[in-house]
């Protein structure tokens, strides 16, 4: 595998890593906060919820990328969140089983939706894998002002939000960075970094969660560039590396000597 120096171009990766930037701005405080609720699992079937709500529109021929199938995966998503709220108040005991089980659900539901459409598996690889080196300047300034006004309302409302309100954000996160990073980069963008720095103090855990995974991220494009690899994959390899990595160098700096 041969490098291609000249793929290194600035106007085509800024974009793209800032937009994964803005994904690890809510996606580490939340994966913080699934780590210590025991809900791994969360992202994965809110984002999967989410894919379908966007199968959905697609489906019923409603405007792609238009704000029909911002909604359609939005009130899907969010309608899956207070689901898996109500159920994690009546049987907590059983949430993650409950929560692999809708993933599992929603997935084949897609997958029958797509049936029928001669490129369902091109656009569910999309919606999978993502198409973050084509993020334009507009869905960044969305997101960023999305992602503003849910940490800002995280913020200030603390744990005075509850499960539901819990929920309810992480579903709007999840459904905004789905459609721009997809599934996988979404699970690991939320679980990696947070894995690296568990039992770190909350700030000090946040930074270096962010620091980690803005050096995967620049990593992840670097190399899919250089060796034209897809981008998504690349990245999510990226993030595994450096959490394993950056945690094993956090766990022997602070172990006694």
């Amino acid at each position: 595998m041969t490098a291609n120096l000249a793929a290194l171009d600035p106007a085509l990766l800024l974009s793209p890593l800032i937009a994964g930037w803005l994904v690890l701005a809510t996606h580490v405080p939340l994966g913080r906060r699934v780590l210590a609720r025991g809900i791994i699992f969360l992202d994965l079937a809110i984002a999967q919820i989410a894919v379908l709500g966007v199968i959905a529109a697609h489906a019923f021929e409603l405007a792609d990328d238009g704000w029909p199938t911002q909604l359609a995966a939005a009130a899907a998503a969010l309608a899956g969140a207070a689901l898996l709220a109500g159920c994690e108040r009546r049987w907590p005991e059983i949430q993650e089983a409950l929560i692999g089980s809708t993933f599992v659900v929603a997935a084949s539901l897609g997958v029958l939706l797509l049936a029928g459409d001669p490129h369902g598996g091109e656009h569910l690889s999309e919606l999978l894998t993502g198409q973050i080196l084509w993020v334009s300047t507009p869905q960044i300034v969305q997101i960023a002002l999305l992602y503003a006004a849910l940490l800002g309302l995280w913020l200030l409302r603390g744990s005075r939000l509850g499960g539901l309100g819990f929920y309810l954000i992480f579903a709007l996160a999840i459904t905004a960075s789905v459609q721009l990073v997809g599934v996988y980069l979404v699970f690991a963008s939320l679980i990696l970094p947070a894995l690296a720095v568990r039992g770190r103090p909350p700030r000090a855990g946040l930074a270096v969660g962010w620091a980690l995974g803005a050096l995967a991220y620049a990593g992840g494009l670097i190399a899919s560039a250089l060796f034209d690899l897809p981008a998504g994959p690349a990245i999510v390899i990226a993030l595994a590396l450096t959490a394993l990595l950056g945690g094993i160098l956090l766990r022997s700096r602070s172990a006694p000597s």
